[in-house]
């Protein structure tokens, strides 16, 4: 087997470098408020992977970024960016908890797996629509997925107000056949933690999409796509269908992602319950590079960022973890392009 090239190793540490950088960057804004960096970032370390209260934890909030960063990446692999993830959880979340809640007295054999399809099929739908309109009209996926993560909040808070539990902003409560168990059943060091069964399942759907991407028709269709779309029609591959197909993947992933708050957690639907992990998905992706394995470590640390973030608020701002996000993205878009251009130099 050939080595790889030092280009290509170069490549491949572009994260590495980015997250290195971010932290840096952060140490910098610890360090203006008068606290010791390695202290606090010592301290997030140990909240976070130091107990398993905290490594739960950390898995929970990761759960949801798995799902996120590769409904995102899928749509980068084909030349699509879907930054209408927030409202595809949104409205599949739910449609969830409703199906959850008004079919109840299923068993759980039939309850749990038809409120998982729902949440697929509705967040399916929804991703659909941007691709329907791109394919159809021409219509740019970014500005029509901005416009119905608004739509997708304001039809959600309307319909709810016919289903929400009397002076609160949430749905009744799903039935027990739908609930997801908590893991610290199989791992009782867990024990305390919101970590469920969420978190194997978005592993599945990592590896699922692996394969999907790297050893099917349309996972070929898909990265021809995203490579040059012209090409790929020349070779006969359906420019519309496959752009309408990408976001329906999309979105029916991202309907997944609310299932380990909704399903797994308070097993009921809450306005506002996301706190804007669709966004964050952008970054996830990012920093894995659209791959799954990628996403799945940066979905990690990123859990990590965010409980650690809730660990140390009480000896510096809250606001810190957001500037490190911000710095993240930031730096894995500009530091993966200096590198891709460094080791294009190398190459040649």
């Amino acid at each position: 087997m050939k080595a790889p090239s030092r280009a290509a190793l170069l490549t491949a540490s572009a994260p590495l470098i980015a997250v290195a950088l971010a932290l840096l960057a952060g140490a910098g804004f610890i360090a203006a408020i008068g606290e010791d960096p390695l202290a606090i970032y010592a301290l997030m370390a140990r909240e976070t992977l130091g107990t398993g209260y905290g490594i739960g934890q950390t898995l929970f909030k990761a759960t949801p970024l798995v799902f996120c960063g590769l409904s995102v990446g899928l749509g980068f692999r084909a030349g699509l960016f879907n930054i209408g993830v927030e409202g595809q959880l949104t409205v599949a979340a739910f449609a969830a908890a409703l199906v959850g809640a008004a079919l109840a007295h299923l068993p759980a054999i039939a309850l749990l797996p038809l409120t998982l399809a729902t949440a697929i099929a509705t967040g399916a739908l929804w991703g659909a629509v941007p691709g329907v309109l791109k394919a159809r009209f021409g219509s740019h996926e970014v500005i029509n997925t901005i416009m119905l993560n608004f739509i997708a909040a304001a039809l959600v808070s309307y319909l709810g107000r016919g289903v929400f539990e009397p002076a609160t902003v949430r749905t009744a409560e799903i039935g027990a056949g739908a609930t997801l168990p908590r893991l610290d059943l199989l791992w009782p060091v867990l024990r305390g933690s919101p970590a469920n069964l969420a978190l194997p399942i978005a592993l599945a759907v990592a590896a699922l999409v692996g394969v999907l991407l790297f050893r099917t028709r349309l996972g070929f269709e898909l990265r021809a796509l995203g490579l040059n779309a012209p090409a790929a029609e020349y070779g006969g591959i359906p420019i519309g269908a496959t752009q309408v197909k990408a976001m329906a993947l999309s979105g029916a992933i991202a309907g997944l992602a609310g299932m380990n708050f909704v399903l797994g957690y308070k097993h009921f639907f809450e306005l506002g319950f996301s706190a804007g992990v669709g966004f964050i998905g952008i970054a996830v992706a990012l920093l894995g590079r659209n791959h799954p394995v990628g996403i799945t470590i940066a979905a990690l640390f990123f859990g990590g960022l965010l409980y650690g973030g809730l660990a140390i608020n009480e000896r510096v701002p809250k606001e810190l973890v957001e500037v490190l996000l911000a710095i993240v993205i930031l730096l894995a878009i500009s530091v993966q392009q200096v590198i891709e251009r460094i080791a294009r130099k190398m190459a040649a």
